[in-house]
């Protein structure tokens, strides 16, 4: 008589893929973080070309400016973080990083290329507390379209969605993962970081990667 261990439940295997290679995911995404805005600042501050405005639409001025959604904006280095820590192994940690470069780069490129901005639509932004004064000395300018803040939460959501697939995950944890990435986008438009155009080319900007991306044979 054959005896079948039972299979690990959906909590046991997304805790044993957190511990697993731990300090290297933690390493790596801090490096990865560094280099990355080493970059996206040194080409706001040297902008190739001149500045492109992006205009508002009706559903801008709809949203209006809502400061209580920086909480939001600001989720998406925990929510980024976390297909990075539920990787299982070396292979696709290289993977999902490598994924992770070519959206970047590729927003890096077009910021580069044709430097955008939403500061004449927006008008002056309040920086009535440290967490916007901080956010606005950091954006500047030429880094509108396609908003990187989607891109990475909508890729990231692709992600997420196929790693609770896989790990049997509950139906509750799909919502949150939907609701958090849909509140992260919002957020952009909000807090008038982005407007709707941005919002729009970023999404498309991470559904593309993120599906070529986590449809590999093996990805997660």
């Amino acid at each position: 008589m054959n005896h079948f261990a039972p299979a690990p439940s959906w909590r046991t295997e997304l805790r044993t893929r957190v511990r697993t290679l731990a300090w290297l995911k933690a390493l790596g995404n801090t490096v990865f973080l560094v280099v990355f805005f080493q970059l996206y600042l040194a080409i706001q501050k040297h902008p190739a070309f001149e500045v492109a405005q992006i205009p508002a639409t009706d559903v801008d001025h709809w949203i209006g400016f809502q400061p209580w959604a920086i909480g939001l904006y600001l989720s998406l280095w925990v929510y980024t973080a976390l297909p990075v820590a539920l990787q299982p192994d070396k292979q696709r940690l290289v993977g999902y990083g490598v994924a992770m470069t070519v959206l970047c780069v590729l927003g890096l490129v077009v910021f580069y290329l044709w430097p955008s901005s939403v500061s004449e639509a927006v008008g002056p932004r309040p920086a009535g507390n440290a967490l916007f004064a901080m956010l606005y000395a950091v954006d500047s300018n030429g880094n509108a379209c396609p908003s990187l803040h989607v891109a990475a939460s909508v890729m990231s959501c692709l992600w997420l969605h196929a790693i609770l697939r896989k790990v049997a995950a509950p139906a509750w944890l799909y919502i949150v993962n939907l609701l958090w990435c849909a509140g992260i986008v919002f957020s952009t438009m909000a807090t008038k970081q982005h407007l709707l155009l941005d919002v729009i080319a970023g999404a498309l900007l991470g559904i593309a990667v993120g599906w070529l991306s986590v449809r590999r044979r093996g990805a997660v």
